[in-house]
């Protein structure tokens, strides 16, 4: 028993090392204002970089998710290390967005894809007495992974300047996940117990799930718990310039704060999760986040409400991705947790593109807001109708969603 508790922590700490080092991706802001200096892009041509990369990592995790499921994590893993790094590297070159969608956004997109799933699938098998509290920590460290590596970046860019910042952080990026990969294997794999395997007669392929109600109703929870979130981290630097009237450099340090809460709040939601109804630890999310956004829209922002008003939203962020891979896992079964929470995972991956748009065609943050605490409110309500599916359903698509 004893070996077994190790091999699975050694597998946790293989799955942390790889989602910090993806995770880092929420540091994007650091990079706008430098881009801009350089190339003379306008801020929404730079800031559709990190929309893009959200976007193109969470449709690849339908192929990722699906992938380690067959092959297993370590080699799916491996490959995404060196899609990511060589991503990085070649964004050193970039002198045109373009270019830099190109290279940051696809490639090094579908390097994040391919990583981030794996940890999740993996985690959850070796811990299904603790899914929540598990998932918390693997997710935790992706939204950690800013935090960790915000300081090395800032270094970089003022040493070396963007374009040399993103070659070294593309070798560092890539020695560590191929190092962390190593790590992961599914129980009994190399000889080892597969007693923490979960034996679940409740698993429904991808195309069992699509047919449920269920799955459409969680994707949209998803999508409109996703929205806030990422709106919030990818211009948290431009609300404080712009409606808090904040130092630019003081503004900066919204990046940190926002990595430890929105890691707070992985670990916390997830590990509550395991002591009460999933489905109501989203509705309460959702709640926070609704009084957040209004907070932002209505109030005339200083210090304190930016930064509290950013932190709750930060902290219900995380807990939304630390949440919905247990609710996916026990909703629709561990076997295919990969392949099926690849599909879920589209909701985010929408979600990092409809926040823009919203941005774009209301034209100010300030009616953004109102808007996402709108999708909030809604979203705490379609909550309150989900139902888990069972085997036993004739698993007909629900028409009348």
């Amino acid at each position: 028993m004893k070996k077994i508790l190790e091999n699975r922590w050694s597998v946790v700490f293989g799955a942390v090392l790889l989602q910090l080092c993806v995770g880092a991706i929420y540091s994007w802001s650091l990079f706008n204002q430098p881009l801009m200096d350089k190339f003379g892009w306008t801020n929404s041509e730079t800031v559709f970089t990190f929309s893009l990369i959200i976007f193109v990592f969470a449709f690849v995790t339908i192929l990722s998710g699906r992938l380690q499921d067959k092959i297993g994590p370590k080699i799916v893993a491996t490959i995404g290390g060196l899609f990511y790094g060589v991503g990085l590297m070649l964004s050193s070159t970039a002198t045109s967005t373009t270019q830099l969608y190109i290279y940051y956004g696809v490639i090094s997109g579908i390097g994040v894809g391919f990583v981030y799933v794996c940890p999740l699938a993996t985690c959850i098998k070796w811990f299904p007495d603790k899914k929540g509290f598990i998932t918390g920590i693997a997710v935790g460290a992706f939204g950690l992974g800013s935090l960790v590596f915000k300081s090395v970046i800032q270094h970089l860019l003022d040493a070396t300047g963007v374009s040399a910042t993103f070659l070294y952080l593309g070798i560092i990026y890539t020695i560590l996940i191929i190092i962390g990969a190593q790590f992961l294997r599914v129980p009994g794999d190399q000889g080892m117990s597969s007693s923490n395997v979960v034996v679940d007669s409740n698993n429904f392929t991808v195309l069992e799930m699509v047919k449920t109600k269920a799955f459409y109703l969680i994707w949209i929870v998803y999508l409109l718990g996703s929205m806030s979130g990422l709106l919030v981290i990818g211009l948290a630097k431009d609300i404080g310039v712009e409606l808090a009237n904040l130092d630019p450099v003081v503004a900066t340090s919204a990046v940190s704060m926002i990595a430890l809460f929105n890691a707070a709040g992985r670990l916390s939601w997830g590990a509550l999760s395991d002591r009460m109804d999933r489905l109501k630890v989203v509705f309460m999310m959702f709640s926070i986040t609704a009084i957040c956004m209004v907070i932002m829209s209505v109030l005339s922002l200083n210090f304190v409400t930016y930064f509290v008003s950013v932190a709750g939203i930060a902290f219900c962020f995380g807990g939304f991705l630390a949440v919905f891979p247990t609710i996916t896992g026990e909703f629709y079964g561990i076997k295919n947790l990969g392949a099926n929470y690849g599909v879920v995972y589209q909701a985010y991956g929408v979600a990092a593109l409809v926040g823009p748009m919203i941005v774009a065609y209301v034209g100010g943050l300030k009616p953004t807001f109102i808007i996402a605490a709108i999708l909030s409110i809604i979203g705490a309500v379609v909550t309150l109708t989900i139902k888990k599916p069972m085997p036993s359903d004739d698993l007909e698509l629900a028409e009348n969603i």
